[in-house]
């Protein structure tokens, strides 16, 4: 079980090791373990060319998945890449009153659950089940912590 962090922003932004180490907890949550996540935190301008590039929308987002388990050769040890947005991260922390690390956090289980499948725009019902498993897993890294009501995972 790994993840693999990369970061194209200032390492003093986030705690890095800490991210990595709760990509493991969150893999091994979901019963991924023996699979690779692979993490990589970049600012809005690299997270608006993605989304343009990926998704034909012209703007910056808080996190983007990408599968290794769709299409052919599906199915190896990767299981995808989580992308996140470290600027986007810092204002929805403050909205969602989280620390920064917490926010990542949700993030990285966000995309996560994305890479497996779960896709909360495809009914209320799968929105609901995406969230109350976020949130069960958010509960496993910082116990007790809630976000504001303002915060929709």
């Amino acid at each position: 079980m790994a993840t693999l962090l990369t970061s194209e922003i200032s390492a003093s932004a986030c705690d890095a090791r800490k991210l990595t180490e709760q990509g493991d907890r969150v893999m091994l949550a979901l019963g991924k373990q023996a699979m690779e996540l692979s993490v990589l935190l970049i600012d809005d301008a690299g997270m608006r060319e993605l989304n343009r590039q990926y998704r034909d929308q012209d703007r910056s987002t808080d996190v983007l998945a990408f599968s290794q388990l769709e299409g052919e050769g599906g199915g190896g040890p990767m299981l995808g890449d989580v992308v996140i947005s470290v600027e986007t991260a810092g204002r929805q922390a403050e909205q969602h009153q989280l620390s920064l690390d917490q926010e990542l956090a949700l993030l990285l289980i966000h995309g996560t659950l994305h890479l497996l499948g779960y896709d909360h725009e495809r009914s209320p019902e799968e929105a609901a089940i995406m969230k109350q498993k976020t949130w069960e897993i958010f509960s496993i890294l910082y116990p007790g912590k809630e976000a504001a009501a303002a915060c929709e995972f």
